[in-house]
């Protein structure tokens, strides 16, 4: 059997930090944000602070699309020339986009190059944190069998939970159902939200911003409790001041846990909106 040469591709809703993409030579094909009917690729034509900044300035709400399959064709095609023959492809979870869906019909018709397509069921460094873990992996020379299983392993310990300023966004941009929506701008509340079965969902309501928080904390604290945390970002929609002042509480609260600072970038901005903060932690 020849040997294996293994590139790993993911979106760029992982929002994995450019010196990573470098160290780890992990390739990213864009999402794009559209926004007064002008499409931009995020990260490529919009950075993210200019994202938040041009949506105080429209009245229009954005929205966002995924890769056309011809994005994953052609760097599939450039990939198997650079002499790769396999490619672990890791997006942004299939409950919310097609992009997991348009890798993997866009490999199944390359020739000569095997593209395994691998659903991260979440968003943001959750997803970064496994194309960071398997292109480390397959620098290191493991197995696509290898990586394969062990991503897996971390998606089973995997958790992410997140809290909305303003669910509005959510609504409109058909990502949460209307009627939770209502209810939680009536009340005022301060809803926590997480990923289940693909799909952004309702956890719990609560109050307060720190009572929020606070409840993600005590989530944490079983994860960490069970061995299922030991790296964490605190993910942030434009503000990162009230994002480095919570890792600085967690890091003290969990000192055995490895915390990042990350942020939702424009297309996951655009469905949480400004002020959103998350927290996502895995095994390594």
């Amino acid at each position: 059997m020849s040997k294996e040469k293994i590139a790993v591709v993911t979106d760029s809703t992982a929002y994995i930090p450019a010196e990573l993409i470098e160290k780890y030579q992990i390739h990213v094909v864009p999402l794009s944000v559209i926004i007064d009917g002008v499409s931009y690729k995020e990260e490529v034509e919009l950075q993210t602070a200019d994202f938040y900044k041009k949506i105080k300035e429209t009245d229009s709400f954005p929205t966002s699309s995924q890769p056309a399959p011809g994005d994953f064709i052609s760097l599939f095609h450039s990939l198997k020339e650079e002499g790769y023959n396999k490619v672990i492809s890791v997006h942004l979870t299939s409950g919310i986009s097609g992009t997991y869906q348009n890798a993997v019909s866009a490999g199944a018709s390359v020739d000569g190059i095997d593209v395994i397509g691998v659903d991260s069921g979440l968003a943001c460094m959750a997803q970064g944190t496994l194309a960071i873990t398997a292109a480390k992996m397959a620098m290191e020379g493991k197995t696509t069998k290898e990586i394969l299983n062990h991503i897996e392993m971390m998606k089973n310990s995997m958790d992410a939970y997140f809290m909305v300023d303003d669910l509005n966004n959510l609504q409109r941009g058909g990502r949460l159902t209307g009627a939770q929506a209502i209810i939680g701008s009536l009340l005022q509340i301060k809803p926590i939200l997480h990923f289940q079965d693909k799909q952004i969902v309702l956890f719990e309501k609560v109050r307060t911003q720190k009572k929020a928080l606070k409840r993600i904390e005590e989530i944490l604290e079983k994860a960490v409790q069970n061995n299922e945390a030991e790296e964490a970002y605190v993910i942030h929609g434009n503000a990162p001041e009230k994002g480095q002042q919570w890792l600085e509480e967690l890091q003290k609260q969990f000192p055995t846990v490895e915390f990042h600072l990350s942020y939702f970038g424009p297309v996951i901005g655009t469905h949480l909106g400004e002020g959103a903060l998350g927290l996502t932690w895995s095994v390594k």
